[in-house]
């Protein structure tokens, strides 16, 4: 018997002695034993990954070798992580549900849910990655270890001592192992017929031709260690070590690679969506399942993104003729207001530097104004930074990195700088709300400090309608707070995040549903938004990368508008917003089906 089915054994013999004495302490006994059992998860997990045990600051003390080691990518290693999920399930089941205290029943409906699915999925889909982000794709434009592991590298391998130092080296070498893992996974499912679309092929060449054509001793795998070196007071010269081992083992891993996926480009078509794939309809259909945790078809989201980008049109459309802006379709005059060069920074480092200063004064301001909607605010910081530049043609537009569990390192918004004119000043803000404040970071970082919730939750990975719901949700709520009573134009960018989300359930169930091409999906997006051809067709590829996901921002923003204005409407002179957003915010992250029960639940307790 190992220690965890002892554990739980024993604390399962606990649970019928007092079940039999008392309700409330069977309660609590249930309550421990899932509490053990999914604290004894989380250790598992964290042994399982070096690269979470390093992103949570956790890769010290008995897990100090994990610091010299990377996640395992190979078939083999994919195949014990669905069975450890397996397991986890079977746990899960054994747990007496009813038995359990409210809360309880939330961390343990989460976990079963995050685990079942895991496993539906991955049985079901040999190819890419299929769980709560389904990605058809080993190696694509976004996924692949060729573009996430130097970027690991340089935001999260921290270097303060020789050991770490050599840590980076060992990292090093493992990295040209876990390249040919992704190549063995990604000429498999060639095999198999699951084949990127040209242009994502294009793409992704061109990033790893980005790291691979140029000096060894320059890439970041190299300057990034010497930089944290000389900075931690660290005498030994790590660079040439560095250099000798991306020069030996990582450039001819990212050759065999460039001829693998060169080898695939001429013979690959420019359709843009799943639907071409054996099971594609049935694939993509459990993918907007898994992203927005709800049961909507894509003909459903696809019918509220065509409704939503109407009703919001309107709105703008009465801003913009408040400013005088009256000549042309919404998306015209957007356009024309994102091509004023009082809205623009310089395109340049200048530029940059000018543009994430005045983000981080944003966020500063908004910290401010929280406590007028807050009771419970986050201890961890949170910064604005660029997207490595190496990275950039392929990354999203911005996105979060949580803090570390140790505190040894802030969380960043992470915007893409690539061209500045994507970024008018106008709808700057907005994006500071969703991405910092109100949004990711203070639902992310509220649900890391919180001592109501097991671990396994507070660190692992959230649910992409809960927090993209949620930043969308921060978006209007800072418009409510009256951050733009004097500012139209602000207001204005704010609708117009709202609209590309809306947008967004139209174009992915377009590409994968409806079979649109890349062409019709981005002039659509170009034609609703406003947005530059760049940015649009950027946005598009991203979706033909990540089929689902693109639609858990506005699902899940409508989740949470709908929430919010029945407790309203219910609670009426006695509802609390600060109240209401602890109850929303620090149970954690959760499936939108558990959010509604959740919420629901409280708000029977407030009527009572």
């Amino acid at each position: 018997m190992s220690q965890m089915d002892r554990r739980l054994f024993l604390a399962s013999s606990a649970g019928a002695a007092l079940a039999a004495a008392s309700p409330a302490l069977a309660q609590a006994s249930e309550d421990g034993r899932l509490r053990s059992l999914l604290d004894g998860y989380f250790e598992a997990m964290v042994d399982e990954s070096p690269e979470r045990a390093t992103g949570l600051g956790l890769d010290k003390g008995a897990r100090t070798a994990l610091k010299s080691q990377l996640d395992d990518a190979s078939a083999a290693g994919r195949e014990r992580r669905l069975a450890l999920a397996a397991k986890r399930v079977e746990g899960l089941k054994a747990i007496d549900r009813a038995a359990l205290s409210a809360p309880s029943r939330v961390d343990y409906d989460v976990v079963l849910y995050q685990n079942e699915n895991a496993v539906r999925a991955g049985r079901a889909y040999s190819f890419g990655s299929a769980g709560g982000r389904f990605s058809p794709y080993v190696i694509s434009q976004q996924d692949g270890a060729y573009q996430d592991i130097p970027d690991f590298m340089d935001n999260q391998h921290r270097v303060q001592t020789p050991a770490d130092a050599e840590a980076w080296l060992s990292r090093l070498k493992a990295f040209a192992r876990v390249l040919d893992q992704d190549l063995e996974g990604f000429r498999s499912d060639v095999a198999a017929g699951i084949v990127p679309p040209d242009f994502t092929c294009d793409l992704a060449l061109a990033q790893m031709r980005a790291l691979r054509d140029q000096p060894a001793d320059q890439t970041i795998m190299v300057t990034s260690l010497v930089g944290k070196a000389k900075a931690a007071g660290l005498t030994t010269q790590y660079g040439p070590a560095a250099t000798a081992i991306v020069s030996s083992e990582i450039f001819p891993a990212l050759d065999r690679q460039i001829a693998a996926l060169t080898k695939v480009r001429a013979t690959a078509t420019s359709d843009a969506g799943v639907w071409k794939f054996k099971d594609g309809a049935a694939y993509y259909a459990d993918a907007v399942k898994a992203s927005t945790t709800t049961n909507l078809t894509p003909d459903e989201v696809h019918q509220l993104g065509l409704d939503q980008v109407a009703e919001i049109t309107a709105r703008l459309d009465v801003i913009l003729k408040g400013q005088g802006m009256t000549t042309g379709s919404v998306a015209d005059r957007l356009s024309a207001l994102n091509k004023d060069p009082a809205q623009l920074y310089a395109n340049d480092d200048e530029g940059r530097a000018a543009l994430i200063a005045d983000l981080n004064v944003q966020v500063a301001a908004m910290i401010a104004r929280l406590p007028q909607a807050f009771r419970t605010l986050p201890k961890a910081k949170v910064e604005v930074k660029r997207v490595p530049a190496f990275i950039q043609d392929g990354a999203s537009n911005g996105y979060y990195q949580s803090a570390a569990l140790d505190g040894s390192r802030p969380a960043a918004f992470f915007i893409n700088l690539k061209n500045t004119a994507e970024w008018p000043r106008y709808n700057l803000p907005t994006l500071v709300f969703h991405e910092a404040t109100p949004g990711h970071h203070l639902q992310i970082a509220l649900a890391q400090e919180s001592t109501r919730i097991p671990i396994i939750r507070r660190a692992g990975g959230g649910f992409s309608a809960f927090s993209e719901g949620w930043a969308l949700y921060a978006e209007q709520l800072a418009d409510e707070m009256g951050t733009y009573a004097s500012d139209p134009l602000g207001q204005a960018g704010y609708l117009q995040s709202l609209l590309f989300r809306a947008c967004r359930l139209v174009v992915d169930t377009g590409l994968h549903h409806k079979r649109w091409s890349r062409e019709k999906a981005t002039a659509y997006m170009v034609s609703v938004t406003g947005y530059a051809q760049s940015r649009a067709q950027r946005e598009v590829e991203r979706y033909c990368a990540s089929p689902g996901q693109a639609t858990s921002y506005k699902v899940g923003h409508t989740v949470w508008v709908r929430l919010r204005e029945q407790a309203k409407a219910k609670l009426g002179s006695r509802f609390d917003l600060k109240a209401w957003h602890d109850a929303a915010l620090l149970s954690g992250s959760m499936p939108l089906t558990v959010l509604e029960r959740n919420m629901g639940d409280w708000l029977a307790g407030q009527s009572a």
